[in-house]
């Protein structure tokens, strides 16, 4: 189905809900003893500092400074709720650091084994399941995407570069063949480190950070062989700038969103540069466009599968099987994880979930090929990770963003919704530093029947 344009009278810039009060009585007690345990036991085994407010006990093997300025909440909201109480326990003041970033890359790099083996296998019976509602069927898509990408364009404005590309950029380095990946996989390129760079105004970005996005999607296009008179389809608008691109390259692009506020700025860009012509971009859920009839040379999407979910990773891929013409390509930027992390988070409810991105799941590497090898005729012919160059584009997100503070709060957002999304970054930024999470770009292409 193609959805209807539905604007919101006013853009949602309230600011976030607040954490819920943590209750009190036996079970939350007992609980709170459990996570002090487990929190001295785990933090015992890293290279991090943990001082205990007021009595000023110190915690960790030496590190990146935490400060528990009330422990009892903090133990409170981790025993209830666990890595959601965490991030909660942040966001009301409970804890802080002075490098947020900095502190959670440490833990974020023993993520699978902080927790005792033995306690793990009773993940299931005490991690929330995701909502229902947050399940990204067709009925609860545009909601999901439009809590996050709507929230106004001028947000995003004030901490992403001029291509306003949000997703991770390729910085000007070397690639590293390491061989084959899992399955199918052709060359598989790791992109080296970037060096970090900032300009003296922290409310500036390096010039080098558009030029790294303009890189990011100029190699995608090249991998799914965009040129003059090339039919392309992209999945996943953004605010145009590789539609554009696409376009100035001689392509016809058909690019589809959710979210309205995406659209409309998007539209302008592109008839600001000059290419209305060249590009259509629709309101409409990937699944609608089987129904289409339409075939493209090229199919194109930037950290849209993330928004997918695991049970419809199949029906994403086999859209874009139906839709490919024959000799087609295909390019895919992804957010992944390890499998095995992956398998033991499916269906869970996390504080990224509850705060950022509601029926957000990362797949894997192995998983996407293991789909398009079963459901598809698809094949996972090429990997370039790049999962070092997210952590740096983060950590330029999140510096501009804090030092725009007085013009996001003009914007009517509040100082809880600052925190929330000052976590959100520095968290994102952590798991990438600590290769926890990766970022890759994909190419697909068909085998032959």
């Amino acid at each position: 189905m193609t959805l209807e344009r539905n604007r919101p009278d006013e853009v949602r810039t309230q600011g976030m809900p607040a954490p819920e009060q943590v209750p009190s009585g036996p079970r939350t007690a007992v609980s709170a003893a459990v996570a002090r345990r487990l929190f001295h036991a785990a933090v015992a085994r890293l290279d991090i500092t943990v001082v205990e407010e007021p009595t000023g006990r110190t915690l960790g093997r030496g590190g990146p400074l935490m400060r528990l300025h009330r422990p009892d909440e903090f133990y409170a909201r981790v025993g209830r709720d666990g890595l959601i109480g965490f991030g909660e326990a942040y966001l009301t003041g409970a804890w802080d650091a002075d490098d947020l970033a900095g502190f959670l890359t440490v833990p974020a790099a023993r993520m699978a084994t902080l927790v005792p083996e033995p306690l793990q296998r009773l993940r299931a019976l005490v991690t929330p399941r995701l909502p229902s509602h947050h399940r990204s069927t067709e009925d609860n898509s545009q909601a999901n995407i439009s809590h996050h990408y709507d929230l106004s364009n001028d947000l995003f404005a004030l901490f992403l570069d001029e291509t306003l590309s949000y997703s991770s950029a390729l910085f000007d380095t070397s690639f590293t063949p390491t061989g084959k990946g899992p399955g199918s996989v052709g060359d598989h390129l790791v992109a080296t480190p970037p060096e970090p760079t900032d300009t003296a105004d922290p409310a500036r970005h390096h010039p080098d950070l558009a030029e790294a996005q303009g890189r990011k999607i100029e190699r995608l296009l090249d991998e799914a062989g965009v040129t003059d008179g090339t039919r392309v389809l992209e999945i996943g608008t953004g605010w145009g700038e590789l539609a554009i691109r696409a376009a100035r390259r001689g392509a016809s692009v058909h690019t589809i969103t959710l979210s309205v506020e995406q659209l409309e700025l998007a539209e302008d860009r592109i008839a600001a540069a000059g290419f209305a012509d060249r590009v259509h971009v629709e309101l409409m859920d990937y699944r609608a466009l089987a129904a289409t009839g339409a075939t493209y040379d090229a199919v194109v999407s930037v950290e849209m599968i993330e928004a997918v979910g695991h049970e419809f990773w199949g029906t994403y891929f086999a859209t874009i099987d139906r839709v490919l013409a024959p000799g087609g390509r295909v390019a895919v930027q992804a957010i992944t994880m390890p499998h095995d992390r992956m398998l033991a988070t499916r269906d869970t409810h996390t504080w990224i979930t509850k705060y950022i991105f509601p029926g957000g799941f990362l797949p894997s590497v192995e998983v996407i090929d293991q789909v398009t090898r079963s459901e598809t005729t698809l094949r996972l012919t090429g990997q370039l990770a790049l999962g070092s160059h997210y952590a740096e584009t983060l950590r330029r997100w999140d510096r501009r963003f804090l030092a725009q503070r007085d013009a996001v709060l003009d914007l009517g957002f509040d100082d809880l919704f600052m925190r929330v999304w000052h976590f959100y970054l520095a968290y994102s930024q952590a798991g990438f530093a600590s290769g926890y999470l990766d970022v890759s770009q994909l190419t697909f292409t068909r085998e032959d029947r």
